[in-house]
């Protein structure tokens, strides 16, 4: 899919900004002001960071580039990032969705291919695994299950990919084409979905997809393949973008109206109640976030600012924020 039709899929998310969620009225007079910090910043001018991944083994931070395909590394601690793939490598144009892995593996999505395996140590590609043919793709996102099976989202085809251990080991070396395991088609508003954040519970047992346009979560069992809405109480998920889930509580980053949100869910994934929603400029068109030590580093995209989302010149360097207080 071209770069513009790229441009227009993010474009339904920036039409939302005039109609910015407020925060519920009682939660807003009650809590104190969440606290927005820059954690580190970005090398490269024109950077427009999308997604971000964190090395449990070592707490080093990486962060993809929409725009070029690099991907940056900020050390645990440190104050700016370097570069880590430099644009263009292995021939990737862009890096939107990011997870580091256990086993030391660094998973990178290209929303115009499907998604590539880097060694952490080696920076050596590991394995490719592309979109199967027949019509428009996106691939946008993607979390990890703690048997290591990935599930990725495509915001053009409404599906969930997966690609398990025994598929990583079989592509080693090679490619192989992206199984797309669960169709979420029947649940479908007829606006559609715009798949775009995704996680894992704990369990394994299932895992929570966002749509960017309808505002709606959705829950897929991942052994029955079972595809249900989950019901939001005191709110909704729409310009929903990177999610982010522990201990029950789901974090989301909504881009288009520079919001995030906080989500009780039940103990079974079906229903989920709004806790607290937080809007500030200074989040810059957030697009994903990760939790470490009680806190959020938060991608600040500028996605806006001469960006996917709108004309304009951004403010650099590029940063990932610290919000603290949500």
């Amino acid at each position: 899919m071209s770069r513009s039709i790229h441009r227009r899929t993010f474009l339904t998310g920036a039409a939302a900004l005039a109609g910015t969620i407020a925060l519920p009225a009682t939660a807003a007079r009650a809590a104190a002001a969440p606290r927005i910090s820059t954690a580190f910043t970005l090398p490269e001018e024109r950077a427009y960071p999308e997604g971000i991944a964190l090395d449990a083994r070592t707490g080093d931070a990486y962060v993809g580039s929409y725009t070029t395909g690099a991907v940056y590394r900020a050390a645990r601690g440190s104050r700016a990032a370097e570069v880590f793939l430099p644009s263009g490598t292995d021939g990737r144009t862009t890096a939107n969705g990011l997870k580091a892995d256990p086993a030391g593996r660094l998973w990178v999505i290209d929303s115009t291919a499907g998604v590539d395996v880097y060694d952490l140590r080696t920076r050596a590609l590991l394995a490719r695994f592309t979109v199967p043919v027949g019509g428009p793709s996106f691939v946008n996102d993607l979390a990890l299950g703690p048997d290591g099976t990935a599930y990725l989202t495509d915001s053009s085809r409404p599906v969930v990919y997966r690609v398990t251990p025994a598929d990583l080991g079989r592509a080693r070396g090679g490619s192989a084409t992206l199984d797309a395991a669960y169709d979420l088609s029947p649940v479908a508003p007829s606006e559609g979905l715009l798949l775009n954040g995704i996680v894992v519970d704990p369990s394994g047992r299932y895992l929570l997809a966002v749509g960017m346009t309808g505002g709606g979560l959705y829950r897929v069992g991942t052994v029955t393949g079972s595809v249900r809405q989950v019901t939001l109480d005191g709110g909704d998920l729409k310009n929903g973008d990177g999610l982010e889930l522990a201990h029950g509580t789901l974090w989301a980053a909504h881009n288009a109206t520079n919001t995030l949100s906080r989500w009780r869910l039940s103990p079974d994934g079906t229903s989920a109640r709004l806790e607290r929603r937080f809007t500030d400029t200074a989040l810059q068109i957030p697009t994903t976030l990760a939790r470490t030590h009680g806190r959020l580093l938060v991608v600040r995209s500028q996605f806006d600012k001469g960006g996917p989302m709108g004309s304009g010149v951004p403010e650099e360097p590029f940063t990932v924020a610290w919000v603290d207080g949500i």
